[in-house]
């Protein structure tokens, strides 16, 4: 997984787009051999399929693909690009085979391993969405004692750091996140860090105040709340048990983005109940049954937030036909 990049760069392909007879063509000329500097092979007799989006900022990239068994193979002519960074391959969820040095790793669901993109390595893709992160040797030199070790090493799912890198990623590349400068610094940075606690031995993170660590854990925090905000039941100690981490650290975790437990949690049911008081297809739904399908158990009280939200009360929002965007 190679790439010329100075800042961010973002490539998308889908066979999706092109004739039958025409996906592997262009995949294996205008992505993998040449974004991703590899060849590549399909493993099964059935129609080609390949959705892939790599991502780039200052020698940091990342590449996910969904698609059809497939080889990929970074050879000696490969080589030749120059490119040494250290690779994380995650399959999650499916299965894929990595070999590189004489050595062969099956990867299951939320596994990984580090390869060295300055070897020949192969990489087989069966199914589910497989994930490759590339990191500049350079930047993991300074962060791990021994770059060469990292070929070939195994990372159970269970691994802490790799569950908050890829939480982390998740949230850091999203689309538009990444425009200010100063802010792909600090990612680089954090996930640098992350990949090498990831592929390190290193104690428990517990609650640490590292930026890394911090950064992650929000991120973690963010995704889950984002995943069960409708469930009435959510409190920060469900949230806290399920991240590992104790109430009052989650606390200080959600006080980063300038917001209590309680205020995010109200803030993504609020907001959800106004697009579906403005939804047409809703609209003979009792006000009181959207109040309990967004997560409110107490309907007054969901009114109460409702007008001090919106500046209006959820019936009168559903019949004014006022903008959706006046919720933002």
């Amino acid at each position: 997984m190679s790439t010329d990049v100075a800042d961010f760069v973002s490539h998308r392909f889908s066979t999706r787009e092109h004739p039958e007879q025409m996906r592997l063509p262009l995949w294996r000329e205008s992505f993998v051999r040449g974004i991703v500097h590899a060849d590549v092979e399909p493993l099964a007799n059935i129609p080609f399929r390949a959705d892939a989006t790599l991502q780039a900022i200052r020698g940091l990239r990342t590449l996910a693909l969904k698609g059809s068994p497939m080889r990929f193979k970074r050879l000696r002519t490969s080589i030749a690009d120059g490119d040494d960074s250290i690779g994380l391959i995650v399959c999650s969820p499916g299965k894929s085979r990595l070999s590189q040095r004489g050595r062969d790793i099956e990867l299951c669901a939320g596994d990984a391993v580090s390869i060295l993109h300055s070897e020949p390595a192969t990489v087989t893709y069966v199914d589910g969405l497989l994930f490759g992160l590339a990191v500049p040797r350079e930047a993991l030199a300074q962060r791990v004692a021994d770059v060469e070790g990292l070929a070939m090493r195994p990372i159970p799912q269970r691994n802490e750091p790799l569950r908050l890198l890829m939480a982390y990623l998740k949230s850091a590349f999203k689309e538009g996140a990444l425009a200010a400068p100063k802010l792909r610094d600090l990612v680089m940075t954090h996930t640098c860090d992350l990949v090498a606690l990831a592929v390190g031995e290193c104690a428990p993170l517990g609650e640490s105040d590292a930026s890394a660590v911090v950064a992650a854990r929000h991120s973690a925090v963010l995704d889950y709340i984002a995943a069960h905000f409708k469930e009435p039941g959510l409190s920060v100690e469900t949230v806290a048990r399920r991240q590992g981490i104790s109430p009052r650290y989650l606390q200080r975790l959600m006080a980063l983005s300038g917001s209590s437990f309680t205020g995010h949690v109200n803030e993504l049911r609020l907001q959800l109940a106004f697009k579906l008081l403005t939804e047409a297809r809703v609209s003979a739904q009792l006000i009181s049954d959207i109040a309990l399908e967004v997560g409110f158990s107490d309907v007054s009280h969901f009114n109460r937030l409702f007008r001090s939200r919106f500046g209006d009360s959820p019936r009168g929002v559903r019949y004014a036909g006022r903008d959706p965007g006046r919720a933002t």
